[in-house]
């Protein structure tokens, strides 16, 4: 796909008069930094970073029977959200496989799945199939393309939107959302985040996101905030210990071996992926998902091979130098009977191998409000 093929956001046009250096992500072209990656994930830690979240998609399940669908077609129970929670989902398939990670939000119209913008069609697809198959009285209406995502993300971006919006956002806890004005733009606000940091989710009308874009950076101005891009959004989500679809997550991998056993709710019934899932809870997985800290000097990236005790034992699936710890860091999968935090492996960089220190996830944390 060429430059010239992908898709834009709304904020395309903010995002070059900016000078970001824009990179193809998932068919759209995107604003991988502005000032530099390491200075932008340290004002998400110490102040506010401006994220376009744009090219994620949002998929409205509506209709009678919206919640017993949705309940089907997700590993979570979205039976247990209050109107304006929200929940960490995904959507497997019958083997157990994970086809994405993804947010559904209760909100007055039924249920928002978000879902990664390069698992969009896929997502659209699988849940068009299964409502077909199941006969189930709901429609879905892919709202993907009409609707713009911006995101605050760091510990002012209350303080900001503070000045923008009367919404009480002190009362808005965590995986929580409130609709409501943001700089004269209606909006559904939420708060969840992908970066550690407190941060909200601000979905707006494609239309309108120029100006609500405008208006966040104008107000950003004295509580320090910077645009940010795709680059310090990886770098931010990995000293968290946050999965990312394509690394961590793909449809070889089940919740079980990623750590995120606690998504699964088999006892709410029948759901897609339900016996493959309840074997491997009853089983215990393979191989788990675990933090390396390099203790040799160099820095394993996604693919490097994983060595323990002589043999080849997985592979690493994100790594980077972390601007927050001063340590080089990364996740990998490893056999389950090798997963111990302390215990040595090998990270082959180069033809070489590299001692690097297993370490329990997140490397990285901060307090924050209990979910809801």
């Amino acid at each position: 796909m060429t430059v010239g093929e992908l898709r834009r956001t709304p904020l395309h046009d903010q995002h070059e008069a900016l000078g970001a250096r824009m990179v193809p992500f998932a068919g759209w072209a995107m604003p991988v930094q502005y000032g530099g990656i390491v200075d932008e994930h340290r004002t998400v830690r110490s102040a506010v970073g401006l994220f376009d979240l744009s090219h994620m998609g949002e998929i409205l399940v509506a209709g009678p029977e919206a919640l017993a669908f949705t309940r089907y077609a997700v590993a979570s129970d979205p039976g247990t959200l209050e109107p304006g929670q929200a929940q960490y989902s995904m959507l497997c398939a019958e083997d157990g496989g994970i086809i994405d990670d993804l947010i559904v939000y209760r909100t007055d119209e039924g249920y928002l799945v978000v879902c990664n913008a390069a698992n969009r069609d896929a997502v659209v697809a699988h849940l068009e199939a299964l409502r077909g198959r199941g006969d189930f009285d709901t429609r879905l209406e892919d709202r993907s393309d009409r609707t713009a995502l911006l995101a605050p993300q760091g510990p002012n971006a209350a303080a900001l939107l503070a000045d923008l919006t009367d919404l009480d956002l002190g009362a808005l806890g965590y995986y929580r959302s409130l609709r409501g004005e943001v700089a004269g733009i209606e909006c559904l606000v939420a708060r969840t985040g992908y970066t550690g940091e407190d941060g909200f989710e601000l979905f707006c009308d494609a239309r309108r996101a120029p100006a609500l874009w405008d208006a966040l950076m104008a107000a950003g101005e004295r509580h320090g905030l910077k645009p940010a891009g795709l680059g310090a959004r990886d770098t931010l989500r990995l000293e968290a210990g946050m999965p990312l679809y394509g690394n961590e997550l793909t449809r070889e991998v089940n919740p079980y071996e990623a750590n995120l056993g606690r998504v699964v709710k088999l006892e709410k019934g029948e759901f897609v992926g339900r016996a493959a899932l309840a074997s491997v809870q009853q089983t215990g997985p393979q191989r788990k998902l675990v933090g390396l800290v390099m203790r040799d000097n160099a820095v394993a990236r996604g693919g490097y091979p994983i060595r323990i005790d002589g043999e080849e034992a997985g592979v690493v699936t994100s790594g980077t130098a972390s601007p927050t710890l001063g340590e080089k860091i990364a996740m990998a999968y490893v056999p389950v009977a090798a997963a111990a935090p302390g215990a040595d492996v090998e990270v082959i960089v180069r033809e070489r191998p590299y001692r690097a220190e297993q370490v329990k996830l997140p490397f990285y944390k901060r307090p924050r409000p209990e979910a809801g």
